[in-house]
């Protein structure tokens, strides 16, 4: 069953805290080429550039939020040339990006301004507006984070959910931040077309709270001992080569290891190289290049070795090997 659920609604607003979901195109003649625009971006995989995943900016204003049912979290993408939000909050947290142009916002009573790369981290609560800054109009990708969400994750590195984390400020600066709540944004986007990211998502979105609570959060912590995990990070690679095809998640690594998910990915990082959905990505691929010299058809490869469509599958070998499968067994 697909994670993500949808319906049209007129105008996104501050009835976001309903967390319904809600998916507005407002221009029917370039819904193809935001059709082309979205599946294009799902493909990005190096350190991504915003102007290069953007719609054009002469096109009319266009939202969509979803709702990933699996890991309980809203995320939103919209491109705004007047629309300006009202004075209102949420009772969750708001965590975007400034993909393209200027965006400004009232937050109690000072006023941010938010540039490209620019992040804005909001907590349950706080009083906020929001509306484009210049003729060019501005777009934007976002998650909304639950206090469950963000207290797992506190968890994860200081040890303990007691307390409801908190951002010091909502406006940062931080590019490698602004990088990787993209590719989180674009990989829940991606798992919706093919759901099989559950490691991916999972990663990239513990990932992505623990680091953002760690440099902006208003909790202080004591460093976390770094220490070597050799056998359960041996017992992680074990368990992802024999369920490679399959779509593991983050919480049965953690199980398996005996390992917090933020430490485990921590550690597998620093020992093999990789996180683990690149590592059963690799071994995918190289039991994809197996039945291919074997002579088996397309296909039937893509989903032995655990992608939904032959067309994911191209793409994802194409990303790894160079060629596609096609050129390969040539």
């Amino acid at each position: 069953m697909n994670d993500f659920v949808h319906v049209t609604r007129p105008v996104l607003g501050a009835y976001l805290s309903t967390m319904k979901i809600s998916k507005n195109r407002i221009s029917s003649n370039t819904s193809s080429r935001n059709t082309q625009y979205e599946k294009a971006q799902y493909s990005v995989r190096q350190p991504i550039a915003a102007h290069a995943i953007l719609p054009l900016m002469n096109e009319q204003e266009w939202s969509e939020i979803r709702h990933h049912r699996r890991l309980n979290l809203s995320l939103l993408q919209a491109y705004y040339a007047v629309h300006a939000y009202p004075r209102h909050s949420h009772d969750y947290y708001v965590i975007s990006v400034v993909d393209h142009g200027l965006q400004s916002f009232l937050c109690g009573k000072k006023k941010h301004i938010t540039p490209p790369d620019g992040l804005i981290l909001l907590n349950p609560g706080d009083a906020h507006t929001g509306e484009p800054m210049g003729a060019q109009g501005f777009a934007y990708r976002a998650i909304y984070p639950t206090v469950a969400h963000m207290t797992v994750a506190l968890g994860e590195f200081a040890g303990h959910g007691a307390v409801v984390p908190t951002f010091r400020s909502p406006r940062a600066d931080d590019l490698q931040m602004a990088q990787a709540l993209r590719r989180l944004h674009i990989a829940l986007q991606r798992d919706a077309e093919e759901g099989m990211e559950t490691l991916e998502c999972e990663s990239r979105l513990i990932w992505t709270l623990v680091e953002l609570l760690k440099r902006y959060g208003d909790q202080p912590t004591a460093p976390a001992t770094v220490r070597r995990e050799d056998g359960a990070i041996q017992r992680a690679c074990d368990y992802l080569h024999a369920h490679h095809v399959d779509g593991v998640s983050l919480t049965e690594l953690a199980a398996v290891t005996s390992l917090s998910q933020y430490h485990l990915l921590r550690t597998f990082r620093d020992m093999i190289g990789m996180p683990p959905h690149a590592y059963q990505e690799s071994l995918r691929i190289r039991h994809a290049q197996q039945l291919l010299a074997d002579g088996k058809p397309l296909i039937e490869v893509a989903h032995a070795v655990g992608y939904s469509s032959q067309a994911h599958f191209t793409q994802r070998f194409k990303q790894i090997i160079g060629v596609t499968p096609g050129k390969y067994v040539q």
